[in-house]
C-alpha cells in the first residue's frame, strides 16, 4: 500500500525511521541519521534525521499534493496558510504562532474556567465561614502568583516547551520528568479536560431542563462530544485554536463583569448581612484548610499552562513575564469581586445547597432569564478553559514523546497542519474514559494533592539550578525566597490532609506514581521496545499523516 503521507524507505525492527520524507513529491539530500535526540540524553527511542541540504521539491514529479507548482514544501505552505514563519530549511516542526494576546488568553481562559462556577460551595463547605473563605480566595492567588513568577524565571533560562517536565529533566535527570509524564499525561491533563467539560456539559443541559435534575446520562454524553470538538479544533489548526482561546475568554470577562456589577448593585442597595458574619463558625482543623485550599487553588489552576507552549511563544523571553504579570493579577480581582458579589445575594445556605452557583446568582437577580444568561455565559466559560487545557496537554505529551518517555508516534506533527495531533488525540481518548464517573468533587480533590506535589518539585528544581547553572542567562530572576516559599507551602498542601484526614484517594495516587517504575526501567532507561511498536508506528502515521519533527524554533 503506497503511504498517504510519509515515504518510508527503511525502518528497523524497533519501529525507528532512517529516512522519512515528509511528501512523495520532495526529497532530502544528503540524509544523515544518528540515534538519540538532539541533545544527546540516554533513554530516547526515535531516530534523528539531519539533513545537511535543504529540503527540495522534484520538479519533475511536482503536482498538487506538492504545493501546486509553487516549489515550497509542506511546512513552508501550511506556514503561510497558519500564520506561521517556515523553520530554517523548511523543517518539519512546531511554529511560533502565540503572541502576548494570545498568552494572556492562554492563561486568563485557563485560570477562569469553571472552578469559581462550581468550587465556590467547597471552599465555603470546608472553611464553615464567609471571612476564612474570603482570606483563602486571597491567599490562593498569592501563592498561584509567587509560584507563576518563578516559572517565569523557569521558562526564560529554559525556553523549551514542557513546564514541570523540562525543568525536571534538567534539574534532576530522566526519572523524576517521566514520573512526572506518566501521572500528568495519563492522569491529571485528561482529568482536568474531562472535569472542565463535564461542567460545561452540566451548565449547558440546565438551561434547557425544567426544575428536575438534569440526567445525568446527557451530561456525560455531550461531555464527551465537548471533548471530541475541541480536540478536533486543536487538531486541525493552531491559529483556530488560539482565536477560539482569544473569543472565549473575552465572553468569560464579561461573564465576571455581569456578576460583580450584580453583586455591587446588591451591596448599595445595602444587602451586607451576609457578609458582615465576617469569621463566625470558622473550622480550626488544618485538614480542612488544606483542603479549602485545594478547591481555590482548582479555581486558580492554569497559571503554568503558558509554559507548556514556550516553543511556540513569539519572543518569550518578554512575552512569558509580560502575559503572567497581566494575567494573574487580573484573575486574582476577578475572584475576589466575584466571591464578594456571591455573597451579596446569596446566604452561606443557599450557596452550600446549589452546584451551580452562577446560575443561582442570576435568578436571585433577575430571574429565570438571568439564570439562562448566565449558563450561557459559564458555558462559554468552560468551553475556553476545555481549549486551552487541550492545547496545553498536547504540548506536553509532544515533549514527553520526544525525550522518550512517551511512544514516538506522540511526538510527530501533522504534515500540513503542523499540529501535534497524535499527542492530542491520545489525551482525548483518556479523557472520554474519564467523563463516565463523571464525579467533579472527588476529583478536583484528588487533582489538588498530586498537582502541588510537582508543583513543589518545580521550586526544588528552581533552587538547584540556582547553583548547577549559575552562569546561564537569566532574562528574569525572582528573589530565592519566593521559591522556598512555595515550595514550604506545596510540602504542606500534600501532607496535612494526609494527616488530618487519611483517605484511600491519596494511596493511590501514591501507588500511580510508583507504578510508573514498572514501565520506566525497562523502555526508558534500557530502552527497550515491543516488536509489534514499529509497526503500530507505521500504522499511525499513514493513518493521521504525521512525521517527526526536525528542528526546534529558535528562542527569539
Amino acid at each position: 500500500m503506497a503511504p498517504v503521507v510519509g515515504s518510508l524507505d527503511s525502518c528497523d525492527q524497533s519501529g525507528r525511521y532512517l529516512h522519512l520524507a515528509p511528501q512523495p513529491a520532495h526529497r532530502h539530500e544528503g540524509v544523515r541519521v544518528r540515534e538519540g535526540s538532539g541533545s544527546g540524553r540516554p533513554g530516547l527511542q526515535g531516530a534523528e534525521v539531519q539533513t545537511e541540504g535543504r529540503l527540495t521539491s522534484s520538479n519533475a514529479t511536482k503536482g498538487p499534493g506538492a504545493g501546486g507548482g509553487s516549489g515550497r514544501t509542506p511546512a513552508a505552505a501550511a506556514a503561510t496558510l497558519e500564520g506561521g514563519v517556515a523553520a530554517p530549511d523548511d523543517a518539519i516542526n512546531l511554529q511560533r504562532r502565540v503572541g502576548l494576546i494570545s498568552g494572556v488568553a492562554l492563561i486568563v481562559g485557563t485560570m477562569i474556567g469553571s472552578g469559581i462556577f462550581v468550587s465556590p460551595k467547597g471552599l465555603l463547605q470546608r472553611t464553615e465561614s464567609v471571612g476564612l473563605s474570603l482570606v483563602v480566595w486571597a491567599a490562593c492567588g498569592v501563592l498561584s502568583l509567587l509560584g507563576a513568577l518563578c516559572y517565569v524565571e523557569l521558562g526564560c533560562l529554559i525556553p523549551t516547551s514542557g513546564a514541570e517536565h523540562t525543568y525536571f529533566l534538567t534539574a534532576f535527570g530522566h526519572l523524576p520528568a517521566f514520573l512526572f509524564a506518566w501521572v500528568t499525561i495519563i492522569l491529571l491533563k485528561p482529568a482536568m479536560l474531562a472535569i472542565i467539560c463535564l461542567s460545561f456539559a452540566k451548565y449547558l443541559v440546565e438551561a434547557f431542563a425544567t426544575d428536575c435534575e438534569p440526567p445525568a446520562t446527557a451530561i456525560n454524553i455531550l461531555g464527551a462530544l465537548t471533548i471530541v470538538l475541541i480536540t478536533f479544533i486543536n487538531s486541525y489548526s493552531v491559529n483556530l485554536a488560539t482565536k477560539v482561546q482569544n473569543i472565549f475568554t473575552a465572553a468569560k470577562l464579561v461573564a465576571i463583569v455581569i456578576i460583580v456589577v450584580g453583586g455591587m448593585i446588591k451591596l448599595a442597595q445595602g444587602n451586607t448581612q451576609y457578609l458582615e458574619k465576617g469569621f463566625e463558625g470558622s473550622t480550626t482543623s488544618a485538614g480542612n484548610i488544606a483542603t479549602a485550599f485545594y478547591s481555590g487553588l482548582w479555581a486558580y489552576d492554569g497559571w503554568n499552562n503558558l509554559n507548556y507552549v514556550t516553543e511556540e511563544l513569539k519572543n518569550p523571553y518578554k512575552n512569558l513575564p509580560r502575559a503572567i504579570i497581566i494575567g494573574l493579577p487580573l484573575v486574582t480581582v476577578c475572584y475576589l469581586l466575584v466571591n464578594v458579589s456571591y455573597l451579596a445575594v446569596m446566604s452561606t445556605e443557599e450557596l452550600l445547597s446549589s452546584e451551580t452557583v452562577a446560575v443561582k446568582f442570576g435568578g436571585e437577580i433577575v430571574g429565570r432569564a438571568g439564570e439562562v444568561i448566565m449558563v450561557i455565559a459559564v458555558a462559554f466559560s468552560t468551553f475556553g478553559a476545555a481549549n486551552g487545557s487541550a492545547f496545553t496537554s498536547g504540548r506536553l505529551c509532544f515533549v514527553a514523546a520526544r525525550e522518550g518517555h512517551m511512544v514516538d508516534v506522540l511526538s510527530y506533527v501533522h504534515t500540513k497542519k503542523l499540529t501535534p495531533s497524535p499527542a492530542l488525540l491520545f489525551n482525548a481518548a483518556i479523557a472520554l474514559v474519564m467523563v463516565v464517573p463523571s464525579n467533579i468533587g472527588s476529583l478536583i480533590d484528588f487533582f489538588g494533592f498530586t498537582a502541588w506535589i510537582f508543583y513543589g518539585g518545580a521550586m526544588l528544581a528552581l533552587i538547584v539550578m540556582r547553583f548547577t547553572k549559575k552562569d546561564s542567562k537569566r532574562p528574569y530572576k525572582v528573589p530565592i525566597i519566593i521559591p522556598i516559599v512555595v515550595l514550604i507551602m506545596s510540602f504542606f498542601l500534600v501532607v496535612l490532609p494526609i494527616i488530618d484526614s487519611p483517605q484511600i484517594e491519596y494511596l493511590y495516587a501514591t501507588l500511580f506514581i510508583v507504578a510508573g517504575l514498572i514501565f520506566y526501567f525497562p523502555f526508558v532507561h534500557f530502552q527497550k521496545s515491543l516488536p509489534i511498536m514499529g509497526h503500530v508506528t507505521t500504522f499511525f502515521q499513514l493513518l493521521l499523516e504525521v512525521v517527526p519533527t526536525d528542528v526546534m524554533p529558535d528562542a527569539a
